[in-house]
């Protein structure tokens, strides 16, 4: 993957999205975004409330998204966004087509540990059973790369960084 590629950092809550994905960023020397900021209040406050958003509360925000990874074409990027579904990465790249996925990925007790020990967040760790279930991991078919989430924040980013940096196997 290159440099001009916009990547998008995915996987459940509590993998790290939000801390990996600016080491990331800085590592690769593009712009991050995070992908929270691009959840309409009505969102935001479902979550809160420990309400599972649906397909049709999602679709708003992986547009957005898609618009700033649109725009970031050709300029690279990174953007968090938990694009749990084949679907929605379907629907970032229909906006985006170059979009690549960092998927972050780890032991559901580990992560819940995390979501546990975080301060101030509006996802629920009641939310975590909801998102493991709507997961689809990454097709062979879809461009990018899964990075175990084990270890500190900078040793998962420098794995994702290598994985990402790793020429794409010949078809």
């Amino acid at each position: 993957m290159g440099s001009a590629d916009v990547i998008v950092v995915m996987g459940v809550a509590g993998t790290g999205k939000t801390t990996i994905g600016p080491l990331v960023a800085d590592a690769l020397d593009v712009p991050y975004a995070e992908g929270d900021d691009f959840h309409p209040p009505a969102n935001i406050a479902k979550m809160s409330a420990g309400i599972p958003l649906d397909d049709a509360d999602r679709g708003p925000w992986l547009d957005a998204i898609g618009s700033w990874a649109h725009g970031r074409a050709g300029h690279g990027g990174v953007v968090s966004c938990s694009a749990l579904k084949r679907a929605y990465r379907d629907r970032l790249r229909a906006a985006a087509p170059g979009v690549a996925f960092l998927h972050l990925a780890g032991d559901r007790a580990l992560i819940e540990a995390r979501m546990a020990e975080r301060k101030g967040h509006f996802m629920p760790t009641a939310l975590l059973d909801s998102q493991f279930a709507t997961l689809e991991p990454l097709g062979a078919d879809e461009a990018g790369v899964a990075v175990d989430v084990s270890g500190t924040p900078e040793q998962i980013a420098d794995r994702a960084v290598s994985a990402l940096r790793r020429p794409a196997p010949a078809a």
